[in-house]
């Protein structure tokens, strides 16, 4: 009982913020849920059937007019054909709104009147006013439609049996298609706004089986599985190569050159990005001005899709690398000084010593390192979000996608920025990074587990 104390908030908050989001996610992926497929199907219909336009035929002009510690209102037909009769109404307070209709009686041309309000009393009275229901003798409903107008409104869409809309302009029926989730006519006009419904595997058929969507994702499928293992390979290559050096005992300032190439990874990753932004600016940064001095070039790093990715690549080695380097430097600490005199004795090489003794007892144990280090950069939103942002886009494509996203970026342009909210092709493509990440992390475990079982045989 004790001990689940202990578990029970653990657990519950397991289930609040993993399972629920990921079943959550994984749920809107099999919807048509978007920004224009937010609502159920009965609001949809209410919000169109509350859509109304003012008839100017029935617009009367009004005018506030001061009676005793109350007010009444004046109206006045806009129209130049129709009766020049004016309606009032009983003196009434209003701040203090009837929540019934308020009785519009004829009243004479010449009925004295007090001098009506100004605009910036109207405009104070506002609130209030909008809030007004005038019924004319006819039982007209008026409601407010501007700063001196109270109108008819007419309903633009009538409800119909099944479910079906009817547009009172043209007779034209608009039947719920609960496949596409939309109202639709004969024709297969669509009803903004429409309403959400379950798709099944659209989503996922869309993704792979749409040749104009499939292109696009594969070839960025492919390059976030290229820059995150081209990521790790520098990055390993640069600081196991550092690691290997700064352990030479005859090097000088063996701190000194540590920490300087430690500091990448201690300042934040994002202010590196933007610093490294400026850098390869085209017109201004410092890296063409270089190029330019020296081989007389000004790469377009943002514009052209290979020099960006190159670009990318060089950023992310350099955030990477440290993190490496401080491994190896331990792995390297931690392997027997014997074996390297053992080997001195033999007349090796240090290339000899780095290929039969380092690299051997050091990529063991880095291996699960590594994979985790490629599902991090399988995921690197931020690197990708503030360097080039996705661009330059690929042209001529269904929904917007850029030469350098990778799939989690692509994934959030498609949901929140250049393609309508589509929150439910989102979820589908989250829901497969969700399993390519997870079946990293199986093969990281594995690995792991491997590598004990090995030290326990031992």
């Amino acid at each position: 009982m004790n001990a689940w104390r202990y578990l029970f908030p653990g657990v519950l908050a397991m289930l609040l913020f993993v399972a629920f989001p990921l079943v959550y996610t994984v749920q809107i992926g099999f919807t048509n849920y978007s920004a224009s497929n937010l609502l159920s199907e009965d609001r949809a219909r209410s919000y169109l059937l509350e859509q109304a336009e003012v008839s100017e035929a029935r617009a009367y002009e009004f005018s506030v007019h001061a009676d005793g510690d109350k007010v009444r209102l004046v109206l006045t037909p806009k129209d130049e054909g129709a009766s020049s009769a004016r309606f009032a109404s009983a003196p009434m307070l209003l701040v203090a709104v009837p929540t019934d209709a308020v009785s519009m009686q004829p009243l004479a041309l010449d009925a004295p009147l007090a001098a009506p309000d100004n605009l910036r009393q109207v405009i104070a009275n506002r609130d209030a006013l909008k809030a007004l229901r005038l019924t004319l003798p006819d039982q007209s409903v008026l409601v407010y439609a501007g700063l001196r107008e109270f109108a008819v409104f007419e309903p633009l869409w009538q409800a119909q049996s099944g479910g079906a809309l009817k547009r009172l302009a043209d007779g034209v029926v608009y039947l719920p298609n609960r496949d596409t989730g939309y109202f639709e006519d004969a024709q297969g006009e669509r009803l903004q706004p429409g309403f959400k419904v379950g798709v099944g595997f659209a989503n996922y058929a869309r993704l792979f089986g749409d040749a104009d969507m499939r292109g696009p994702f594969v070839s960025i499928f492919i390059w976030t599985v290229v820059f995150a293992g081209l990521t790790v390979l520098f990055s390993t290559a640069i600081g196991m190569t550092l690691a290997v050096v700064l352990n030479w005992e005859a090097l000088k300032y063996r701190t000194l050159y540590r920490t300087l190439l430690f500091l990448p990874y201690a300042v934040p990753g994002f202010i590196s990005i933007l610093v490294f932004k400026g850098l390869f600016n085209q017109n201004f940064g410092e890296i063409n001005a270089i190029l330019d001095a020296v081989f007389g070039v000004k790469p377009a790093w943002f514009a052209d899709p290979t020099l960006a990715k190159t670009m990318i690549l060089i950023v992310n080695t350099w955030l990477g690398y440290p993190y490496i380097m401080v491994l190896c430097t331990g792995l390297i600490k931690s392997i027997p000084a014997d074996l390297y005199e053992a080997s001195a004795i033999a007349g090796a090489k240090p290339l000899t010593n780095f290929f039969r003794i380092t690299a051997p007892l050091i990529v063991k144990p880095l291996t699960p390192l590594l994979i985790s280090a490629f599902a991090f950069n399988f995921n690197n939103f931020v690197l990708i979000s503030l360097l080039t942002d996705g661009r330059p886009d690929y042209l001529n494509t269904k929904l917007p996608a850029g030469t350098t996203d990778i799939l989690v970026s692509y994934t959030y342009r498609i949901a929140f920025t250049d393609a309508g909210a589509n929150f439910g092709l989102a979820a589908a493509i989250s829901t497969v990074i969700f399993f390519l990440v997870a079946i990293l992390s199986l093969v990281n475990l594995k690995l792991t587990q491997s590598k004990d079982e090995r030290k326990g045989g031992h």
